[in-house]
Parts: C-alpha cells; structure tokens; sequence
C-alpha cells in the first residue's frame, strides 16, 4: 500500500515536471512575442531618429547637442523606471497568488489530501498560458470577418466619392426597419488614428456606433478614407482638402433628403469637423454637430501636455515621425503615434504588464473551475489594437499637433488656420449650429477638460458616459445596455442617437 502510494506520488511530480515543461515553453513565447509586438515601433522610431539628427548634429552647437542628449537619456531613464515598477508590481501579484497555490497543490499530492494536487496545478497553468499565446492571437485573427466594415456584404450603399474619401450609406441590420428617406440625415466622420472599423466594431453582437443610427431608420452616412498606401491624394492631403471633401458629401446628403446634415466626429473626426464648421465652407449644409471623446483643445491634455514637458525641447518635432514613401510624399508613421500613446502610459501598457494582465484576464477567478472562454469582443478590440494603425497625413497630423501643443485664445479662437482664415467658436453661435458634446469619465486619451473647452466660449450641451475612450462606440453601442446611445440616461443625458431624433422631431 505505501509503495502504491510512492509511485502514485512519483506519477503525479513526473506529470507536473512534463506540465512545467509544456508551461514554460508556451510562457517564453509569450514573452518574446509581447516584447516585440511593443519594441517593432521602436526600431521605426530609431531609424527616423538617426536620420533627423544627422542633419541636426551639423546644425547645432556640440554643447547643446550633449544637454539635449543627457535630458534625453533621464527622460528615457524616467519611462524605463515607470514601465519596470508597474510590470514589477503586476507581476509579484501574479506570482504570489500562483506560489500559494502551488505551495498548497504540493502539499495536497504529497500527503494525499482532497483538493488539487500539483500535476492538475501545472495543467491548468500550462492551459492557461497556452491560451493566452496560441489560442487568443488566433481569435483575434478569425474576428477579422465580424470586425468592422465589410462594405461588400450589402449592409452598405456607396454614395460618392472624391479623390480621396469614399461615402457610404449605412443602412439598417434590422430587416424590418425602413430609412426615412426624408428623415434628418447624419454624417459621422471617423477618427484618424483609431480607423473607421472601430465604429462597426461588432454589428451582428449589437455593438456598432454607426448601426445606433442605422437602425433607427436614420439616413445614416460614414466617410471612408482611401488607403493612404495606395492614393497619393490621400498622402499629400491638407486640412482644406478633407473640408472641402466633406462639403461635397453634405452638399449630396442635404440634395437626397432635403434636409441640413448632423455632422458628427468621432476622436480626431470631431476636430476635422469642428474645422469645417468654423471654416465657413459648410455654411448652410449643416445645422448641428456632435463630437465624441474629441480632443477640442489638446493642451488641456494633462498626461500628454505633462509628457510632452518632460520631452526634451529639441526633439518635440513631428519630423521624428516622418517617414518618406518610395513616390517621395512624407507621411506620419501610424505605428509611431500609437507607441508614442503606450509610452505615456507605459505604466499600464509595458510589454510584460500586457502579458500578465491578459493572463489573469482569462484566469478562472469565478471560483466554479470553468476556465474563462475568449470573447468576441476581447478578440475584436484587440483586433483593432493590433491591425488598425495606419499612416496619416502630414498636414493633417500637424493641425492636431498643433491644437496639443498651441492652447485655445481668450477670445475663442483656434491655433490654426485654414483657407487663410482665423477659426472662431462665435462663428458656430453666428450660424445657430447645436453641438452635444460627448465624453468618457474614464478617458485616458482625451481628458474631460479637452472635450469640454468649448464651454469656454460657447453654449453646448454635454453627455457623459462611464468607462474609457472606446467604450461609446463598444460598450453602449449595444442597445440594451444601461447607456444605450438612443436613450436618455444618468443626469438627464441624451446620447447621440437620442440627440439627433430629438433634433429630427422638433422640426
């Protein structure tokens, strides 16, 4: 009877041994696989880097030259140590709660008691991991065909078109919904940086900003940016060309319908529109506006005005993040400007942090044993993290950078120019334009200050919604949740879909 009882011991620690193997394996590919996921960016970054400072080494004072480089070295020295304690923080958690299980799962095999001994322990971990590394990365592949637009697939009606944006009609997932072909229409521009998908983020789950409007029978309209890969209009594109642009697709939603657009901007899409607005081009095309997590007056962005503070004076140029393509029109590298959102919030976004937090993401910590199933929507937002970043225009990026680096004047007036004029919010109260200004109490892109700046200078009115910058578009785009956007909840807050049939029944 002992000797059974040896050998079963000595079975289960064989076992463990071969699970450990089989953990320790999948757990360094999901190291190495995290660390160059975050450091592919940096290598882009170094290559433009060398470049600008080439030109830059024989331009200025050698002095100079060693300060700007020793303040770049603390500052860089400053990122490491943020990113090494919250990876450090999240990791000892992770590892102290697994030692005591472990601890315990070994003492259950050793004297026999119930519970999980240690060769079910390193299963289950091997498991875990090997989902994590393997299995999550090929559901976020396979979302792919839920994901986003797919204007093929009939849901969608191509409208118009310009040398650089396409416009398509939205139309109703809902069978039984007809659009009011002269209802109010709605014209939403996507953000820049994020992409258009993120607004179609999962229309069959019931989580789609552009379906809100869709399906309530709204002539609903999105602006599709031509692949800047491809279209050398799109490369070389400035602020008054996507003005200009947009005025045309109002020009043929207002001929449709009979009826002034709703203009309405997601993130960097509502600053384009808000452009647009105070240009004058859209005057008498558009009688109302609504912006969503938009960066207004990107200075009173406290993380990233403090990050750009802490970056020495000579390297805050957008030229670090040209890059030129090989028909010689300069563009901005997308993949850039995302790394350069992780490293302000490399507290939170360090390679090993992802790692560990996607891990006890998908631990069982409901406490029935289940181990927790890879979500659609898991898969598809990290679908949109991984896959969505694009290029952008060089004139474009520098109006936004700009508007983060430049604040608003006392008088209202923005601080940048197009079509050679100045840019003032009296002119949206001089053309009787509503404006509901949507923001996210849990943003860490756009802070709440930046969103509602115009209340500085002008009447607007204001719904807030819970969680983080995505989440109108993700979270309450599903009609059933508690801040669906065709409800009014919370302080009497109206969402955009709200909003617009509001605005579409009082006339």
């Amino acid at each position: 009877m002992f000797m059974e009882k040896v050998l079963e011991i000595n079975q289960k620690l064989m076992g463990a041994t071969i699970e450990h193997m089989r953990a320790a394996q999948a757990y360094w590919t999901g190291v190495f696989a995290y660390m160059n996921e975050f450091m592919t960016p940096y290598w882009i970054a170094m290559t433009s880097f060398h470049s600008m400072e080439r030109e830059r080494l024989l331009q200025k004072p050698l002095w100079e030259t060693i300060r700007d480089y020793m303040e770049l070295y603390r500052f860089n020295l400053e990122i490491a140590e943020r990113g090494f304690i919250g990876s450090f923080s999240t990791m000892s958690e992770y590892h102290l709660q697994k030692t005591v299980r472990g601890f315990s799962a070994w003492l259950n095999t050793i004297f026999d008691h119930d519970g999980e001994d240690i060769e079910q322990f390193m299963a289950k971990q091997a498991r875990l991991l090997e989902k994590v590394v393997y299995s999550f990365p090929q559901a976020i592949r396979d979302i792919e065909s839920e994901y986003g637009f797919h204007f093929e697939d009939g849901g969608y009606v191509k409208a118009a078109e310009t040398e650089r944006f396409y416009l398509y009609q939205v139309l109703p997932l809902d069978k039984k919904v007809e659009v009011r072909e002269h209802g109010k229409p709605i014209l939403i521009v996507p953000p820049a940086v994020l992409g258009a998908n993120i607004l179609a983020f999962l229309p069959h789950e019931h989580k789609s900003y552009v379906h809100c409007f869709a399906n309530q029978g709204i002539p609903t309209y999105i602006r599709i940016t031509k692949d800047i890969d491809t279209t050398p209009a799109v490369q070389v594109m400035t602020g008054e060309d996507d003005i200009l642009d947009t005025r045309f697709f109002c020009e043929q939603v207002q001929a449709r319908h009979g009826r002034a657009v709703t203009l309405n901007g997601f993130c960097q899409g509502g600053f384009m529109t808000l452009l647009a607005l105070l240009s004058g081009e859209l005057n008498g095309l558009v009688d109302a506006h609504i912006t969503c997590v938009t960066p207004i007056d990107g200075s009173r962005s406290k993380s990233l005005v403090e990050y750009l503070d802490h970056t020495p004076a000579r390297f805050r140029d957008l030229g670090y993040a040209v890059k030129s393509l090989p028909n010689g029109n300069r563009v901005v590298d997308g993949k850039l400007i995302s790394w350069v959102f992780k490293l302000r919030s490399i507290e939170k976004e360090a390679p090993m942090l992802t790692f560990y937090r996607d891990l006890m993401m998908f631990e069982s910590s409901n406490g029935n044993g289940h181990e927790v199933k890879i979500g659609k929507t898991a898969a598809a937002l990290n679908h949109w993290l991984l896959y969505d970043r694009c290029d952008l225009p060089l004139a474009i990026t520098k109006l936004s950078y700009d508007s983060y680096t430049i604040p608003i004047t006392e008088d209202g007036t923005l601080p940048v120019k197009l079509f050679g004029r100045q840019l003032n919010f009296k002119r949206l109260k001089e053309q009787g334009i509503k404006w509901l200004i949507c923001y996210a109490e849990k943003d860490d892109l756009v802070d709440k200050e930046s969103a509602l700046a115009p209340l500085d200078y002008i009447g607007a009115e204001v719904c807030a919604f819970p969680k983080g910058h995505v989440s109108i578009a993700t979270s309450w785009s599903d009609p059933t949740s508690q801040c669906a956007l065709h409800t009014r909840f919370g302080d009497s807050y109206r969402g955009p879909v709200r909003y617009h049939l509001d605005l579409e029944e009082s006339v």
